[in-house]
């Protein structure tokens, strides 16, 4: 995160462009959407969002794949530009946006790069912080760590009552599979699951359908990075999986679930809380129906095909 003293001229209404959908998301839960003059054309959440210009990121004819296109972010003239961060961020990195806004005044570049619940808080507060909105940032933030506690508070009852943590995997990626990292390894433990591949805090990792098989998960979860739960069912109607894989005991006692991996999972915004939500259901439909939003998950069958859900 890098810019200089934010502007001390609090008539105006700020002028913030986002590049990262999770910036964006975090821009209009702190209620000010109607200062984002521009964005990505990834940023599709919430709605409104996609009344705002996009910037351009494609690249002039044999530019870099990343490289910002410069001339529109000068005549947007931002005071804020929300980006992801280095080493591991979005579209375009840190130093690429350093290129893009050479020359403009007071301009604050906000590269958020969390790796954890905490960090995805800390980050609806930076961006408060660079947007003037620090009141509105404390607001959000204790909502979301008092619906999480909430959460948190049932489980352990529902541990005292004799209700174990569920054997759970959840999967990024489908071809090769891909163990999920970063944050939702901790969301898995936060909504009652033991994750048995992904780490918390390490970027996701290629892992085996072998592996999955000697792990042996009461639960399998598909949270496919940048699908909704309906694009992640339909990709694995693609993929050639095992010839034993409906024999695994997630998939044969119907514990076998898409969720909604792009809006709920992979962007580090305040829906992750959501995300948490829905994984407590699934792992204890008992204590948690209704918990989390009710088109974020599909239930699957053998190989995912032909499974229906019942309400």
């Amino acid at each position: 995160m890098a810019g200089p003293d934010l502007p001390e001229d609090n008539d105006r209404p700020m002028r913030i462009v986002s590049l990262l959908p999770a910036g964006t998301e975090i821009v209009f839960a702190l209620g000010l959407g109607d200062q984002l003059i521009g964005r990505s054309p990834l940023c599709d959440y919430p709605e409104e969002a996609v009344d705002v210009p996009v910037v351009d990121v494609e690249p002039p004819g044999g530019a870099a794949p990343d490289r910002l296109e410069a001339t529109q972010l000068r005549k947007l003239q931002p005071q804020v530009l929300v980006c992801g961060g280095a080493p591991n961020g979005g579209l375009p990195g840190e130093q690429e946006l350093r290129s893009a806004v050479a020359g403009l005044d007071d301009v604050a570049v906000v590269g958020l790069e969390p790796r954890s619940i905490e960090g995805i808080l800390n980050c609806i507060s930076t961006v408060g912080a660079f947007a003037e909105a620090e009141d509105e940032a404390v607001g959000l933030v204790e909502i979301l760590r008092e619906r999480l506690g909430s959460l948190e508070n049932r489980i352990l009852e529902r541990r005292l009552q004799g209700v174990a943590s569920r054997r759970a995997i959840v999967l990024e990626g489908l071809d090769p599979p891909r163990a999920a990292g970063q944050w939702v390894p901790e969301m898995v433990r936060r909504a009652g699951g033991w994750e048995l591949l992904g780490t918390e805090g390490e970027m996701p990792a290629e892992t085996s359908w072998e592996r999955v098989r000697e792990v042996e998960p009461e639960v399998i979860v598909l949270a496919l990075r940048d699908l909704d739960a309906a694009q992640a069912v339909r990709m694995l109607e693609t993929v050639e999986l095992p010839d034993w894989f409906d024999q695994l005991e997630a998939v044969r006692d119907g514990e076998f679930f898409a969720v909604d991996g792009a809006g709920l999972f992979s962007r580090p915004s305040p829906r992750v809380m959501d995300g948490v939500a829905v994984l407590a259901e699934l792992f204890d439909p008992e204590a948690f129906t209704g918990a989390g939003p009710s088109e974020a998950w599909i239930p699957l069958g053998p190989l995912g095909i032909g499974a229906t859900r019942s309400d």
